[in-house]
């Protein structure tokens, strides 16, 4: 699963690394994203791609409320086309979520250490998501639909496997026109993209406890532990 992550990476660099309009908010870097919080993530509309903002945690249209969100922060690929939470979005509400990296935790319950795993150049990443948009049908009126996500995840691959066996699914960028291309709405063909598109070499290291409490957000949260500071099993560079 992908419970936290960070995403640095402000305005200019996802509209370059992703070809996007810019946005019509700020992006403030976030190393410490959490469940249910706003984010930025990349949409495309007609032929355009956009920044828009989207909760964590994705909420059907079909919901009765939004606290099902909560739920939904992952979608693994094995079930992606027959959950109905999922299915309508993985036809018609792609999207990609920027990110630099995200954090996973090796151990005990009380003692586990968080580490940050991220591409070894350092560059963005894209996870790839869906997206949804929900309206209460007792919402006062003039209400804002709630906008929410979800990312989507896969069996760890062998640089990841040691500390967990899942991951988010990390779209190459040679897949994003096809992920994001409105008209392609065959859920068989989307699968495929996703299995054989998608990055597997990643690097890791522990970082601080900080990142254990949501309130912390500042690159301390990234920065790698010194040797005298962490006395437990070394991962390594955990590259294939």
């Amino acid at each position: 699963m992908c419970g936290r992550f960070a995403r640095y990476s402000l305005s200019r660099e996802l509209e370059r690394y992703f070809n996007a309009l810019p946005p019509s908010f700020e992006i403030q870097p976030n190393y410490n994203t959490a469940p249910t919080q706003e984010m930025p993530v990349i949409i495309q509309l007609e032929d355009t791609r956009h920044i828009k903002k989207r909760h964590w945690g994705l909420v059907p249209f079909w919901a009765k409320d939004i606290s099902i969100g909560s739920r939904m922060i992952n979608a693994r690929i094995e079930t992606l086309s027959s959950k109905p939470a999922f299915k309508a979005a993985l036809k018609y509400r792609r999207c990609l979520i920027p990110a630099n990296g995200f954090y996973e935790w090796v151990g005990n319950a009380g003692s586990k250490q968080p580490y940050f795993i991220c591409l070894p150049s350092g560059e963005p990443i894209a996870f790839a998501g869906l997206y949804e948009i929900w309206e209460g049908k007792e919402a006062p009126p003039g209400a804002s639909p709630y906008k929410s996500c979800t990312i989507i995840t896969t069996e760890a691959s062998d640089s990841v496997r040691d500390i967990h066996n899942r991951m988010p699914l990390i779209l190459k960028p040679e897949a994003f026109d096809e992920w994001l291309d409105p008209d392609n709405k065959d859920p068989a063909k989307i699968e495929e993209l996703l299995k054989s598109y998608h990055v597997k070499d990643l690097t890791g290291y522990p970082v601080s406890r900080l990142v254990n409490r949501v309130e912390n957000n500042s690159k301390a949260c990234i920065e790698p532990l010194k040797d005298d500071e962490y006395k437990g099993k070394k991962i390594g560079s955990l590259t294939n």
